[in-house]
């Protein structure tokens, strides 16, 4: 790695620290809305460039990439249809959340149910959160910064140093951010690493098309059509990631969880100064999500038709394109967009983490006499452990580039049963504690008894009756493999529709004493952005026209 690499990878990262500093050094951070929700300030540009930091980082960048590599345009399904997901979040669950004056999505439900089902949901995206998310983004960001910069042949150690190195690097860095930071330090950090990830994210597909078209973008993209046009459907087939039912099934479930309901995206939108902030920094979102395949779908395509498929897994799909055709000059400014890429995922999850345990645990169950000053103090405690207890784990983890689908999968034990209960808090009036308890346990343990259980079982035997049979031929053992179990999208949504009739059974013949009315606290402005429905038809239509244009 030359001078003028390193010089611009420091010089930007610290760039973007310094103003970090600056924007927040007003906030109170003493209080639990200046720490947690950045004083309820936050404006439209600042929630739209924090969503989509928040949601893009390494693994899922290399992870889609490689997804892409391997089926084709289908997978832009993961981007795509985020954007109806947060259409929805902003006309119909943003208003519901800032009129409660909502920190985190399960003080909701000690409100519509009661504590103890606040606890299990916040335990369970605790879970989720130390030993799925952080390990997994340490890891995976790690193996990309160690790659670029040759961190072994640098310092002449193993690439297992090397490794540890990053994860301990990033995972300090991140903490520092998030933990004595607060939601404020990470939503302008993740803004300005927006714009840097924005401009190096497309200059990867321009370079890698300029590479394929003799010099031409156009020539490049042309023979990238036309060459293997099957890849660019938009509906899967089954056997691939995203088979096209699944989007009408438990993709959209998945999708309402994740921007709709998942703390470490939500928060962005509770610390709004005002609904219609919020939504119109949704809705700024969605619009530029529509052009997440461009960034995280489009270098794969053009990576499998550079290498014309010959590499050794998928998940190289996105490296080596990088290596390939980005110039040796923007290597540094390129490693330091991802590097923030990396952390801003990291702090984003960790700063929902604090907020979660000082909320909905210190201040409800250990000390409830806490001012506000001592929920933040044990909070940033718990994140410094949390964050130690993720380096210690992410060395742990192997081949993190893969995890993209299996990540999703594995998510499934927590974001199908708290979406069914929120959606079901929301929507009624008189359905009991005692269901959502019931809703939320059945839906994980279910989930767990089919993924994990179930599923290897009926794969297996379908497998040996493949081997028997003669069957050798990978595609053909693939669909096979496929088509033994239901997808776990489909399986999502099963159990989301059977958890819902569930708690409806259990309200008719238990309803609740009193029916629950949504009270509201004043904290900010409802009043609603008032082109709100009109610019969100207009997001689906885009969608709607995207899918038909490329559909096959």
């Amino acid at each position: 790695m030359d001078f003028l690499a390193i010089f611009s990878f420091v010089g930007f990262t610290s760039l973007v620290a310094i103003i970090a500093w600056y924007a927040t050094r007003t906030t109170d951070e003493q209080s639990s809305d200046g720490y947690f929700l950045g004083g309820r300030s936050l404006t439209a540009g600042v929630i739209a460039g924090s969503l989509l930091l928040t949601n893009l980082s390494t693994e899922q960048i290399v992870g889609l990439n490689g997804s892409a590599y391997k089926d084709g345009l289908s997978v832009m399904a993961w981007e795509t249809l985020a954007a109806i997901a947060m259409v929805v979040t902003a006309v119909l669950l943003l208003p519901r959340y800032l009129k409660g004056g909502l920190t985190t999505v399960p003080q909701f439900l000690a409100t519509r149910f009661d504590v103890s089902t606040k606890t299990i949901t916040s335990g369970l995206f605790l879970t989720g959160y130390v030993v799925v998310l952080l390990p997994v983004i340490l890891y995976s960001g790690s193996v990309a910064i160690s790659g670029m910069f040759d961190v072994p042949g640098m310092f002449n150690i193993s690439d297992d140093a090397a490794l540890v190195a990053c994860i301990w690097g990033i995972g300090i860095i991140g903490s520092i951010y998030a933990v004595f930071g607060g939601l404020k330090a990470v939503a302008v950090s993740d803004s300005i690493n927006a714009i840097g990830l924005i401009i190096g994210g497309i200059l990867i597909p321009v370079f890698g098309l300029m590479a394929i078209g003799d010099g031409s973008i156009l020539t490049g993209l042309d023979n990238l059509m036309n060459t293997n046009p099957e890849r660019f459907d938009s509906t899967g087939e089954t056997g691939q990631e995203v088979p096209f039912s699944t989007i009408f099934t438990g993709m959209m479930l998945v999708q309402l969880f994740y921007w709709g309901t998942n703390q470490q995206i939500i928060q962005r939108a509770l610390g709004a100064k005002s609904l219609a902030e919020g939504q119109k920094g949704l809705l700024l979102a969605a619009f530029l999500k529509i052009l997440g395949p461009l960034i995280l779908v489009l270098p794969g395509m053009i990576a499998y038709h550079y290498f014309d498929g010959g590499l050794a897994s998928s998940d190289l799909a996105y490296p080596e394109l990088v290596r390939a055709v980005l110039p040796k000059a923007m290597v540094g400014f390129f490693a330091a967009v991802l590097f923030g890429a990396i952390l801003s995922s990291f702090n984003s999850v960790l700063n929902s983490s604090v907020t979660l345990f000082g909320i909905d645990i210190y201040k409800q169950h250990i000390n409830k006499d806490a001012t506000e000053g001592t929920v933040v103090k044990y909070g940033k405690i718990f994140g410094v452990c949390l964050a130690l207890a993720a380096m210690f784990i992410a060395p742990l983890i192997a081949n993190a580039g893969s995890l993209f689908n299996y990540l999703q999968e594995i998510n499934g034990i927590y974001s199908i049963p708290i979406l069914t209960i929120i959606v079901v808090g929301y929507l009624t009036k008189r359905v009991p504690a005692i269901a959502a308890k019931i809703g939320i346990l059945s839906g994980s343990i279910l989930y767990i008894i089919s993924q994990f259980f179930m599923k290897p079982n009926f794969v297996e035997s379908a497998l040996a009756e493949a081997n028997a049979a003669g069957m050798t031929d990978a595609a053909q053992l693939a669909k096979v493999e496929a088509d033994a179990y239901p997808h776990y999208l489909h399986v999502m949504a099963i159990l989301f529709v059977s958890n819902i009739l569930i708690m409806l059974l259990i309200g008719k013949f238990m309803p609740r004493k009193e029916p629950f009315e949504l009270q509201y606290t004043q904290q900010v402005n409802i009043e609603p952005y008032k082109y709100v429905k009109q610019v969100g038809l207009v997001v689906v239509a885009i969608v709607v026209g995207i899918y038909i244009y490329f559909a096959k």
